[in-house]
């Protein structure tokens, strides 16, 4: 076969090339070219004969064959053709057999669902029908009642029941009727309620769009029913609304607002959405917010302060009728070691002064002692260090009588001065116990006479001070001391309420380690007991224990009673006083708002008002040395009592600053603050816990302990006289009258000169007096005696001396020769 005989050879040629579009996902799409390979199609001449199916060749006749094909080959594609062929009719008969079940499944189906939502729909008109008729039945029996009972009010009500009865009529008639026909008759509206079963939600309502969102509980289809049985029977439906007045602070959360509205709080929230406030029912909102809101629900506003919080701790003046006699409380004041606790002692015979530390009293303490007549005495032992001043002025404040406490071998000392001070200042009775008499060096007339210099005028001086000669070792006159006591009392008529709520004075506060917040208190007026609420300074809680002085619990405690409480949230200031509230949170909204108070007056105190001010703070300061201390304390009063102390100590140059002061062990929280500021640590009577103790070995912090204030005080001291800069002072050694002036090369200007007095030395400094006036001030640059360098020459012989960078020297001045010397400086 040669290629030129006018038939095309088979290939792949003819393909048609097309774009098609690919998706992916995410939205991604890519553009591709395909390729479409077309089928050669052999058609016949006109004319032509056909092949021979039967004999001869299989390829039919050779001329007409492609070139190159041999008979075998064209037998064997002849054969693929054939099966192709038939693989494809087969293909097709299968996908035509897989569609026409396809479609008969998908109609079964339909035809399911279309049965079940009509057995559906069917159920649903039977109970729809069969509520209505019992309804029905039940309106009609209520009203037949209504009529029976009431024959004049009830002219109206067989009309409406004619009316309302035909209308089941239509509706079992159009039950045939589509959906939306359904969907626009209005419902039978009985006596303007809706049925029973209206509250619930059926799927073909949901599916339809009918009846939806939040369904109504069984008790608002039972309120429904009574108000429509209320309506029946011819009483009020709706209820009256009580208009209130509203106290509204200057803040205000949603939910009390609401709750002093007696309002639903979803109601005030969609008033403040209206007002385009979007609020939760925890936030806060401001009172002018508020008052529209109140306005808006038809309620009076009452604006008050946040001070007002304060105004349900009731100030009541006691009736007459209710006033019963109380005992006494003494206070013992006097001079640190003049006997005040060891007086006390013989009085209850206890030993406390063996339990302090040093034996000087360093707590406030409250006793109370029954006499052999059976009469009850509160006695309240304060410190007479000068420390205490705080304790003190407090123990004045609280008592009725005051027991000046002298020793009869020390006469008037300053602390004696101050607690009748306090006591003059308290308007109190004084009673003096002259103690210590029987020492032989006891003189109880020269306390008698100085006590006149500060106006306490006492009887055997003809005055109305009563004195007593008393001595806590022997026990002398202790029987005369309480019989003046009791007469005091007496002349006084001291009287309380008991049966009203308590108020009382914190005595001394501590942080007890197993027992938490503990507060000392003596109760003025009412009775305090267990379980009462009570707010107390910046702190408030609840009574959970009441101890008295013999460490006993009780239930109760009345008026000039001292007890411990517990049941704090906090420790309270010393002094703090104590009022019983009715609820928690009234108790914890004056606290809170006493803690916010003090903490702004803090602020304010601290803070300059104006960028001179602080500048002028800034520069002040700017010379002065600070000892940073932390202190921790056993009791609330000796805390503030250190602190106090602290605040003494220092000048013009050197102070000391706590950092923080605090009640209860030393911890970690505090180290990490004296590690910060650089400052030790002072506990006194309390130690530091094991943690606390690891991380001030670690950071390097100075940890001191201390039981007797008297040595905290001094250590400070020094450790703060440690800061003083050295007092540099001059001493005069020597003076040298000059005689003659020679110039010497390469030296200048030298002065012969005798000593006249004291001793020259070259490291000593000089001053260069003319006419008894400073012309300079300087060193020495050589001295010489003939002409060896010398360290110093004495008194009486000739020296050469030159001064270091002066030449302006002359015959007749006089050199004055002088050492300075470093002193160190006290506070």
């Amino acid at each position: 076969m040669s290629d030129n005989d006018g038939k095309k050879t088979l290939g792949l040629g003819g393909s048609r090339p097309s774009n098609v579009k690919q998706s992916f996902s995410h939205g991604r799409t890519k553009n591709v070219v395909v390729e479409t390979k077309r089928k050669r199609v052999v058609v016949p001449k006109p004319g032509a004969a056909k092949p021979t199916t039967t004999g001869g060749p299989v390829g039919g006749d050779p001329k007409k064959r492609p070139a190159g094909i041999s008979d075998v080959e064209l037998e064997r594609r002849m054969n693929a053709l054939k099966m192709a062929k038939a693989r494809e009719a087969e293909e097709a008969a299968a996908r035509e057999a897989e569609e026409k079940e396809r479609a008969a499944e998908r109609e079964a189906r339909r035809a399911e669902m279309e049965a079940k939502e009509a057995e559906d729909r069917e159920r649903e008109e039977r109970a729809r029908a069969k509520a209505e008729e019992e309804e029905r039945k039940a309106a009609a029996a209520a009203k037949a009642k209504a009529i029976a009972d009431a024959p004049p009010a009830a002219a109206a009500v067989p009309g409406e029941t004619e009316i309302s009865r035909p209308s089941a009529a239509p509706r079992k008639a159009d039950r045939g009727n589509d959906a939306r026909e359904k969907e626009t008759k209005p419902k039978p509206n009985r006596g303007g309620e809706d049925n029973r079963r209206s509250g619930k939600l059926t799927l073909n309502d949901a599916m339809a769009g009918r009846e939806g969102g939040r369904q109504r509980s069984m008790a608002a289809m039972k309120r429904k029913q009574d108000r429509a049985r209320a309506k029946a029977m011819g009483g009020s439906v709706e209820r009256e609304k009580v208009f209130r007045e509203v106290a509204l602070p200057e803040a205000i959360t949603v939910s009390e607002l609401a709750n002093r509205m007696t309002e639903r709080v979803a109601d005030v929230v969609k008033a403040l959405m209206t007002n385009g406030i979007m609020a939760t029912q925890n936030q806060t909102i401001d009172a002018d917010t508020a008052e529209l809101i109140i306005e808006e629900f038809g309620h009076t506003v009452v604006r008050v302060s946040d001070a007002d919080v304060e105004d349900v701790i009731q100030t009541v003046e006691d009736k007459p009728e209710d006033l019963k006699p109380r005992p006494p409380i003494i206070t013992i004041m006097g001079h640190v070691d003049h006997g005040k606790t060891s007086l006390l002692d013989a009085i209850r015979n206890a030993k406390v002064v063996a339990g302090e530390a040093g034996g000087i009293t360093q707590h406030i303490g409250a006793y109370q002692v029954k006499t052999d007549s059976g009469a009850l005495l509160t006695f309240l032992d304060t410190p007479g260090h000068a420390a205490f001043t705080s304790m003190r002025s407090r123990g004045a404040q609280v008592t009725d009588i005051v027991v000046l406490v002298v020793a009869a071998d020390d006469a008037v000392m300053p602390q004696t001065v101050e607690a009748i001070n306090h006591a003059k200042a308290a308007k109190v009775p004084m009673i003096v116990a002259i103690n210590k008499i029987d020492k032989p060096e006891a003189n109880p007339d020269k306390v008698r006479t100085d006590l006149l210099q500060h106006e306490v005028i006492v009887e055997k001086m003809s005055g109305d001070v009563q004195d007593v000669e008393v001595s806590a070792i022997t026990g002398t006159g202790l029987d005369d001391l309480l019989e003046a006591i009791a007469l005091q009392a007496e002349i006084l008529e001291l009287k309380a309420n008991p049966d009203r709520a308590a108020e009382g004075a914190v005595i001394e506060a501590q942080l007890d380690v197993g027992r938490g917040p503990v507060a000392t208190v003596l109760v003025q007026n009412g009775t305090l007991r267990q379980g009462d609420i009570f707010v107390v300074g910046e702190q408030y809680g609840k009574v959970r224990a009441l101890i008295n002085d013999k460490g006993e619990r009780v239930k109760e405690a009345g008026p000039a009673v001292p007890v411990e409480v517990l049941g704090l949230n906090g420790t309270p200031e010393a002094g703090d006083v104590l009022n019983v509230v009715e609820t928690d949170a009234q108790a914890r909204e004056i606290a809170e708002y006493r803690e916010k108070a003090a903490k702004e007056k803090r602020a304010a105190a601290g803070a300059a008002t104006t960028l001179e001010q602080l500048m002028a703070n800034a520069k002040a300061d700017e010379n002065v040395s600070e000892l940073p201390i932390v202190v921790k304390a056993d009791v609330q009063g000796s805390a503030e009592a250190i602190v106090q102390a602290m605040e003494k100590i220092g000048n013009d140059e050197v102070r000391v600053r706590v950092l923080h002061s605090g009640v209860g062990a030393i911890t970690e929280t505090d180290i990490g603050l004296a590690e910060a500021s650089g400052a030790p640590v002072f506990g006194f009577n309390v130690r530091a816990n094991a943690s606390a103790r690891n991380t001030a070995n670690q950071k390097g912090v100075e940890i001191r302990y201390y039981s007797v204030i008297y040595d905290l005080v001094d250590d400070v001291k020094a450790a703060a006289s440690g800061l003083l800069s050295a007092e540099i002072r001059e001493k005069f050694i020597g003076y040298a009258n000059i005689k003659e002036v020679f110039k010497v090369s390469n030296v200048g200007k030298v002065a012969g000169c005798l000593v006249t007095e004291g001793v020259a030395r070259r490291s000593a400094g000089v001053r260069l007096l003319r006419d008894n006036v400073v012309i300079h001030e300087g060193t020495l640059k050589t001295l010489k005696r003939f002409k060896d360098e010398v360290a110093e020459v004495q008194s009486g012989q000739e020296c050469g001396m030159a001064f270091e960078n002066y030449d302006d020297i002359r015959p007749n001045d006089v050199i004055e020769i002088f050492e300075r010397e470093e002193v160190e400086r006290n506070l």
